[in-house]
């Protein structure tokens, strides 16, 4: 399946995320940092998505309370909700 997801309180505009039951085959973050939103994206496919919400869920950037990271797991957590 492919979601897409508004991240909030990041520079990050839209997450695009294809998955196969609880695994996660594909991760595009559109806007953010390039290198390091590249970087999560990579990091993460192939694992389930329990694992990464585990890995990602809560980390700032910076002053902000939430993160690329944090809103890729806030999504996979909605996404969960679905499946």
């Amino acid at each position: 399946m492919e979601y897409r997801f508004k991240p909030q309180g990041v520079c990050s505009a839209e997450m695009i995320i294809q998955t196969e039951g609880d695994i996660i085959k594909k991760v595009r973050i559109v806007g953010g940092c390039a290198g390091n939103t590249a970087g999560v994206s990579k990091l993460v496919e192939g694992r389930r998505i329990d694992e990464v919400i585990g890995l990602l869920r809560g980390i700032p950037c910076g002053p902000r309370a939430t993160s690329c990271p944090d809103q890729l797991a806030i999504a996979l957590e909605q996404i969960k909700e679905k499946m």
